[in-house]
């Protein structure tokens, strides 16, 4: 798929990527530069900018890496990231009820107000009124658990087949059983109309 023209991505698009520049304009997401640990299929980890991330995750159950990316602005790396599913489930299902992570390495400082409005206004874009309408007290109650980001900080996004956990650097901050609010979230990376088509297509693997 074609990356998307920077003017079709919307101001709020790029503040929820990043808050350093909010007036620059989206550029296609970047594949991860080939190094030894990224293109070994037998490493544990693959190095993205410096970033590692496990091939599998092991806790409520197994979850093993589907596809890993770099996020970028213009010259600026954003955030690298890797999607993960549970062992048995190989083809990507990223807005399904398939219990799945998505693992954010940040590499510049965000304000958790930059990500809570931003949030709001992805999702309300991602789904229709019904459904945002069905989603909005469980998603205000995420946003308001957000917290300030430094380089190096790690967000995480789990849905476990049951509920839906958002950690910084492995505390839970939310949890919700709502698989619609699950959808919607994966969405924003993951979903038709991601934030970058290049970059939801590297953390697929495709």
């Amino acid at each position: 798929m074609p990356p998307r023209q920077p003017q079709q991505h919307p101001l709020t698009r790029l503040i929820a990527a990043i808050s350093l520049m909010t007036c620059l304009t989206l550029t296609m997401a970047l594949p991860p530069k080939a190094d030894a640990q990224s293109t070994t299929a037998n490493a544990p980890q693959v190095q993205v900018k410096g970033a590692s991330f496990a091939r599998t995750i092991e806790g409520d159950r197994r979850y093993d890496m589907l596809g890993h990316g770099l996020f970028t602005y213009m010259v600026w790396d954003a955030y690298a990231g890797a999607y993960y599913q549970a062992a048995g489930f190989p083809r990507p299902a990223p807005l399904s009820d398939v219990p799945r992570q998505l693992v954010l390495h940040y590499f510049h400082a965000i304000d958790a107000e930059d990500f809570a409005e931003a949030t709001t206004r992805t999702v309300r874009e991602q789904v229709n009124e019904v459904s945002f309408a069905s989603v909005r007290s469980e998603l205000s109650r995420l946003t308001d658990s957000y917290r300030d980001v430094q380089p190096g900080d790690r967000y995480a996004l789990r849905w476990s087949g049951e509920q839906l956990t958002l950690s910084l650097n492995g505390t839970p901050l939310f949890q919700s059983p709502n698989l619609e609010l699950a959808i919607a979230m994966f969405a924003i990376w993951l979903g038709s109309d991601p934030l970058d088509d290049g970059f939801r297509d590297a953390l697929l693997g495709r």
